[in-house]
Parts: C-alpha cells; sequence; structure tokens
C-alpha cells in the first residue's frame, strides 16, 4: 500500500520505517526541512531506528522522506503522529488541524486515515474527521476510513520496542476499525481493538495520568523520608518484593518528555470543560512533580551550605540532560530546569550529557562539557541527574567531592541520594 506518515519525529519515525520494512511505499512527511535533510542522507536522530535501519529502507526505495506536501498525494493508509503540546495549560492541536488540512487535499474514497498523536476524548471524531470531511467532501465511515491509535513508544526501551507492543486499534465505524487494525497487524505483534476513538484516546491518557500520579507520590515519599530518616529506596525496593497489589515507581528530579508533563493535563483540561469539574489527582501530580526540580535545586544549595560555600560562584556539574537514561530526548526534560534554577542562583553550571546533541533549549551561560576526571575534581557538587550507561560511575564516586544522586545509582561516602 501506499503510506503516508506525518511528522517523523520519535513516534512517526519507528512507525514509518517499519511500515516500510514490511512492504510498503511510504513517504515521511515533516515541515522540519532539516529532519528531511539528515534522513535523506540515512542519519537517523531517533535511538530506536538506526542509520542503518534507515538506509536498507533507503536503498530498498521502500522509504521517502519529504518537506513536501504534494508528496504525500495518493495515499491508501495516512497516520498523524505529530506534536500535541499545552499553551497556557490549554491543549495546542495546531499541528492536528494543519495535518488534517494537507491530508483533506489528497483524500480519496476507500483510503485510511489514523491519528496517534496524544489528545483528549473526543477529538478524533470532533475535530479531526470533521475537518479531513469539510477539505475532501467525503464522509467519514461512508467513503473513507477513520481510526484512532494511541502511540506507545518508549525512547530506548530495547525490549518493547514498536513491533512487540501491542497496539490499541479503533475506528469510527465496524468498517474503519477493521481498516485500522488490518494495517497494524501487518506491523505489531498484537493488536487490541476497542469499541471508539474516545475509548482509545482515553486509554493512552489513563496511561500516563497512572505513571504520573505514582511517580507523584514516590517523589512526595522520597522528601517526606529524608526528613525522617529513612532510606526511601530501600522502602521502595522492599514493596517491590510483594509479588502483588504493588508496582515500582522511583522517584526522580521530575517527569518528563511529551508524555507525563503533558498528557494528563489533556485529560483534566477536557473534564473541567465538559464536566465543570477538577480532576485532583492530575492537579496534585502536577504539582509535586513540576516542583521536584526546586526541590533537587535545594538539595544542592544545601550541600554547599554544609561545605559554608553559597551557591553564587560555585561549581556545579550536572550528569544528564535527557529526561530518561539511554536516550538523546530532552523534551520538557527536568535536568534542563534544574540547570536554569541553579543558573538563575548565580552557580557556575557544566552539564555532561554524550546522548543529547541538538534539538535542546537550554540558558546559553550552561557549558557543555564531557564528563573528565578534571571535571569531576574541579566541581563543587556533581548532580546525577539522568543515569546513562554510559557514565564512568566509578571516576565518578572516585574523583567527585560530593554527588548528589538524584537516580540511586551509586554509593559510598562522598554521595548522598534523592
Amino acid at each position: 500500500m501506499r503510506v503516508v506518515v506525518v511528522g517523523q519525529g520519535y513516534v512517526g519515525l519507528p512507525l514509518a520505517i517499519r511500515a516500510a520494512e514490511v512492504g510498503h511505499q511510504v513517504t515521511g512527511y515533516d515541515v522540519d526541512a532539516r529532519r528531511v535533510k539528515s534522513l535523506t542522507a540515512g542519519e537517523s536522530y531517533v535511538e530506536d531506528v538506526s542509520s542503518e535501519r534507515l538506509t536498507r529502507a533507503l536503498e530498498r526505495g521502500t522509504y521517502t522522506p519529504s518537506e513536501l506536501a504534494r508528496d504525500c498525494g495518493g495515499f491508501d493508509v495516512a497516520v498523524v503522529t505529530v506534536p500535541t503540546p499545552l499553551q497556557d495549560g490549554a491543549p495546542d492541536l495546531r499541528y492536528i488541524e494543519e495535518s488534517a488540512h494537507t491530508l483533506a487535499r489528497f483524500l480519496r474514497p476507500g483510503a485510511t486515515v489514523v491519528l496517534e498523536s496524544t489528545t483528549y476524548p473526543g477529538t478524533t471524531e470532533e475535530l479531526f474527521g470533521p475537518i479531513l470531511e469539510d477539505g475532501s467532501g467525503l464522509t467519514a465511515g461512508v467513503d473513507f476510513h477513520l481510526g484512532y491509535s494511541p502511540e506507545r513508544i518508549d525512547p530506548g526501551n530495547t525490549v518493547w520496542g514498536f513491533q512487540q507492543t501491542p497496539k490499541v486499534v479503533s475506528g469510527v465505524d465496524a468498517a474503519s476499525l477493521k481498516a485500522v487494525e488490518s494495517f497494524y497487524a501487518q506491523l505489531v505483534d498484537k493488536t487490541v481493538p476497542v469499541r471508539s476513538p474516545k475509548e482509545a484516546e482515553l486509554a493512552k491518557l489513563l496511561e500516563n495520568t497512572f505513571r504520573h500520579v505514582n511517580i507523584a507520590l514516590v517523589n512526595e515519599i522520597a522528601m517526606f523520608a529524608r526528613h525522617l530518616d529513612i532510606d526511601v529506596w530501600q522502602a521502595i525496593e522492599a514493596a517491590s518484593s510483594k509479588p502483588f497489589g504493588f508496582m515500582k515507581f522511583t522517584p526522580g528530579p521530575g517527569v518528563g518528555g511529551h508524555c507525563l508533563p503533558i498528557d494528563p493535563s489533556y485529560l483534566s483540561w477536557r473534564v473541567q470543560r465538559e464536566l465543570g469539574q477538577s480532576f485532583r489527582f492530575v492537579e496534585l501530580a502536577n504539582d509535586i512533580n513540576s516542583h521536584m526540580p526546586e526541590y533537587v535545586a535545594r538539595r544542592v544549595m544545601d550541600a554547599l551550605n554544609t561545605k559554608r560555600r553559597s551557591v553564587n560562584g560555585s561549581k556545579v556539574l550536572l550528569l544528564g540532560l535527557a529526561y530518561k537514561k539511554n536516550t538523546g530526548d530532552a523534551r520538557e526534560s527536568p535536568a534542563v530546569r534544574v540547570a536554569q534554577l541553579l543558573l538563575d542562583m548565580g552557580a557556575k553550571v557544566r552539564a555532561a550529557d554524550p546522548h543529547v546533541v541538538e534539538g535542546i533549549k537550554v540558558d546559553s551561560r550552561l557549558v557543555r562539557v564531557e564528563p573528565t576526571r578534571k571535571e569531576l575534581t574541579a566541581a563543587d557538587v556533581v548532580v546525577l541527574l539522568t543515569d546513562h550507561d554510559s557514565f564512568d560511575y566509578a571516576m565518578v564516586t572516585e574523583h567527585a567531592s560530593f554527588v548528589l544522586d538524584c537516580r540511586n545509582r551509586l554509593s559510598g561516602p562522598s554521595v548522598e541520594v534523592l
């Protein structure tokens, strides 16, 4: 089939390459000319797609990246995987709307269109579908198939990749569901059909709200445990030995990526708008998790105070800028917020992250360095924010005079855990 994947980021590129590998003729459409140039050259910027896989797809001629809207023409299946950020606390769906307007120009009877971008329940049927209909003159569920399938990409996960992770699928009618499920059944090991797009949209928000709330719980417990002189990490390990009724979550410097800082707020916004009620769990979790960088900064300040030093003028080395280990994904990363807070306090902040190469918005005062012995020795405080496997942890504990470990990766007399 002729497949168009709109958006070639952490979600769209793995989907596009997988579709090309099973034999579809795929166009990866992205308005970012730099991305298209990189992809055309066989250079992948997404960890889940190696440059070797990308090059093979290019050489076979089954995958073509493009920034030209006209190259979306003639599709049998189109999948939209564009960002859905928040703007002043409300969903910003402009990229979904722009994608729908573009695809509507090329929509033909019998084609299938699927939305994957995370959004509030009702988006597919109340916003996305009507734009497609208005722009094409066709009717969803009558002239073309329309559905929603939430993305479940976990960057850097070597066990549960795109193919291995079950895919929730839905359609606006039975025929649409069949078409959507048939497409994804060729790409993944298992599909999970649900009644309508609203259930699929809610499923995605439920998954991430569950994680968001539980991470907030252990973050707050970690702060209390420190003042109660309790090793929260040991308590969590002990609790996780229970073979039923408990799922392990761990504290950290905050939450990042697109999912946790943003997705639960979509559900909260929808509940407030449609029902006039507040989603208290989400609001509380937002408050706790969003303030974890401030807590980390305070811990750095406390550590310096014990040395009779002020934050202003002190040298702080941050290990990790990505929001999760072994990836270069720095979207909404709490590490960036920690860096900004310390810089604003007057600290001389340097940061090391071998995975984060570009695309990160950070204060120009932040100096990027390699985590060498010299850098570790020179720092008054070293803060482990992202526990990449590539860091030499033995060297860190040997040469750093003080380490604030936000991931419970280190041990020793100079190490203090979150």
